[in-house]
C-alpha cells in the first residue's frame, strides 16, 4: 500500500494560542509529510511489508533498515499526536470511564499521572516522544523514547504495548513559539489534549487488544 498524509481533524489555527498555526502547518505539511514520502521510498527494499497498514507495520520493523524504522515511526507517532489533540472545549477536560479508573489505580490520581508524563516529556534528552502506553499485561506505563521509536515496535526499545497518548518533544514541534522552553510547551499542550480520542484509543485496546489501525 502507498502511505499517505491524512488531513488534520481541525484547521491549522484551531489549537491556538497553545500551539500556533504556523508551527502546526509546517509540522504537518513539511516534517510529517517528509516521513511519509521517505517511508514509501524505503519500503521498496522490503516488499514483504509493503501491503501492511501503518499500525501493523510497526510490529515488523526490527530487521529492516534505519530508514524504514525512523520514517515508519515518524509517520505513526505523528498520526497519533495529531489525533490526540483538539481545540479547547471540544473534548472532555480529563479522562473518564475505565481509563480514568486505570489511571487512578496506577498513579494514584490524574494530577500525579500528569506530573509523571510531564517529567517524561521534559526530561527526554534531545529529540523524542513521551507516551502513555497500555502494556501487554494491561497495565499503564508512562515513558519516553528516542528518535521516532514507539512501544508498538517489537524488538525495539524497552517498553512494549499499545500507545494511547503521545507528546512530540522534537524541537520542530514547539521551537517557533516556545524556543528552548520545552516545559512551557508541555504545560500548554495539556490544554489541547483530546481526552475523547485518548479514551477511545484505550477502549479500542480493551475491546480488540490492539492499537487503532491507522491506514
Amino acid at each position: 500500500m502507498v502511505h499517505t498524509l491524512h488531513p488534520l481533524p481541525y484547521t491549522y489555527t484551531a489549537l491556538e494560542p497553545h500551539m500556533d498555526a504556523r508551527t502546526v502547518e509546517i509540522h504537518h505539511t513539511a516534517h510529517h509529510n517528509t516521513y511519509v514520502t521517505k517511508l514509501n521510498a524505503a519500503l521498496a527494499d522490503f516488499p514483504d511489508r509493503a501491503n501492511l497498514d501503518l499500525t501493523a507495520l510497526q510490529h515488523v520493523l526490527a530487521g529492516t533498515s534505519p530508514a524504514v524504522i525512523n520514517n515508519a515511526g515518524g509517520h505513526y507517532n505523528h498520526t497519533l499526536f495529531w489525533q490526540n489533540m483538539g481545540p479547547v472545549g471540544s473534548s472532555n477536560p480529563a479522562p473518564f470511564g475505565e481509563l480514568a479508573a486505570k489511571i487512578d489505580e496506577k498513579f494514584g490520581s490524574f494530577e500525579t499521572f500528569k506530573q509523571q508524563f510531564t517529567a517524561a516529556a521534559v526530561n527526554r534528552f534531545a529529540s523524542g516522544w513521551a507516551f502513555l502506553t497500555v502494556k501487554q499485561d494491561g497495565t499503564l506505563e508512562v515513558h519516553n523514547t528516542p528518535g521516532h521509536e514507539n512501544p508498538l515496535m517489537d524488538g525495539i526499545g524497552t517498553v512494549h504495548g499499545v500507545p494511547i497518548l503521545t507528546c512530540d518533544v522534537w524541537e520542530h514541534a514547539y521551537y517557533l513559539k516556545y524556543q528552548q522552553r520545552r516545559p512551557e510547551f508541555v504545560e500548554n499542550w495539556w490544554r489541547i489534549v483530546n481526552w475523547d480520542a485518548v479514551v477511545s484509543n484505550y477502549d479500542n485496546y480493551a475491546k480488540n487488544g490492539q492499537a487503532v489501525p491507522f491506514a
